[in-house]
């Protein structure tokens, strides 16, 4: 992004919304005042004499921009997205918070009527390659160096103590309505626009999909039966078990996790479309708090989840929620630790002690499997 504001005022004034509020004034006697329009606060008011002026806030506000020369306005403009174009970054985020948040994104793009950009990491464009008007989804990141009105980048930023990027901690309101708050939008999950492959239905008998591998050790489902108990389970239920994992083995260091022993195995590097057709046609999906969860969720299809990590209201809402709330749990959501992103082994209450991931070693099988049968019954009932 260049430094200097890529709209032209005039006097030699420039402005934008990249990165917060910009405005860079010539040489001479200025005063620059910025206003937020909806709580109609002064964010900024003072004398310059040339230079470059950036907010502090980086997320969405409908900025207010008045400057004066002698007390006398010579500029006035106010932020009004309609028919700008405007760029949206998330190509750091992971493959949940992409889902979590592309929602948001087509509404910023209907909602303000602009001509939007949204760059995304490398292998998802494809996944939302969609017909929502005016929205451009790309894994370009040559495109972060364009100009634009006006930019916004939705991420988990991690230690934004000032909320100077976020205007929320997402540990409190969770993965899938921090990105709504970035975007100034209601806080309420939305779900994406997604390609489903085509093909139909995969296989004609019923199945259920589920995917047990996750990016961090306290995301997995770490009582040591629990998987091994459930294949069986679902088997005498008349389904085929279909494993979708990217990955067969996960894990770091001296600890590592197969994929359980009975699935039919439906690993490997395989587009997120296909998954997608997969999980639209399956009769549920079982996972964890990871990205294939949260697919399984933009596809339309029921999901049990099982995850003493995370609040229930970090993810989206399902009835079908697995949680033990009688033994340590959501430390990923508790404000007053820090997490360690770079740590897998991460267990910041019990690490190295008997208590260690009790969060989800004490969720046991039989607990999940009544919550399959709660499953069952409501889709028979509205069969």
């Amino acid at each position: 992004m260049d430094s200097t504001p890529s709209q032209t005022g005039p006097d030699g004034i420039r402005y934008d919304f990249q990165d917060g509020c910009r405005v860079s004034l010539p040489q001479g006697d200025w005063h620059l005042e910025i206003r937020d329009r909806l709580t109609q606060t002064l964010l900024y008011a003072g004398e310059s004499k040339g230079g470059t002026v950036a907010s502090t806030k980086k997320y969405f506000v409908p900025f207010s921009i008045t400057v004066r020369h002698s007390d006398r306005i010579v500029f006035e403009h106010d932020l009004n997205l309609q028919d700008r174009d405007v760029l949206i970054d998330m190509h750091l985020g992971g493959i949940g918070d992409h889902i979590a948040w592309m929602g948001h994104v087509e509404r910023f793009a209907t909602q303000h009527g602009c001509r939007l950009t949204c760059v995304v990491r490398q292998g998802l464009a494809e996944l939302f390659d969609t017909n929502v008007p005016n929205l451009t989804v790309s894994d370009d990141t040559g495109l972060l160096e364009k100009s634009f009105y006006a930019r916004y980048k939705v991420l988990i930023f991690f230690n934004d103590f000032a909320r100077d990027y976020q205007p929320t901690d997402y540990r409190q309101v969770g993965l899938g309505v921090s990105g709504a708050y970035i975007l100034g939008l209601s806080a309420v999950n939305r779900q994406p626009e997604i390609r489903i492959a085509e093909g139909g239905r995969p296989i004609s008998e019923d199945y259920v999909c589920l995917a047990t591998q996750a990016t961090g050790h306290n995301k997995y489902w770490n009582n040591p039966t629990g998987w091994a108990s459930i294949i069986p389970f679902l088997k005498k239920k008349g389904y085929r078990v279909i494993c979708i994992d990217r990955d067969r083995v996960g894990g770091s260091g001296t600890i590592w996790h197969h994929i359980p022993h009975g699935v039919e195995d439906l690993t490997g590097t395989i587009p997120l479309s296909e998954r997608a057709r997969w999980l639209k046609h399956a009769s549920f999906f079982i996972g964890l708090s990871s990205g294939l969860s949260w697919l399984a969720w933009a596809a339309n299809c029921p999901v049990v989840m099982i995850s003493g990590f995370t609040e229930p209201y970090n993810e989206f809402a399902t009835p079908y929620r697995v949680i033990n709330r009688n033994v340590c749990n959501s430390c990923s959501n508790d404000v007053t630790i820090e997490f360690e992103r770079t740590n897998y082994m991460w267990c910041p209450r019990h690490a190295n002690t008997e208590r260690d991931f009790e969060c989800t070693k004490m969720i046991t099988s039989s607990h999940v499997e009544q919550v399959i049968d709660q499953l069952i019954d409501d889709l028979q009932r509205q069969a």
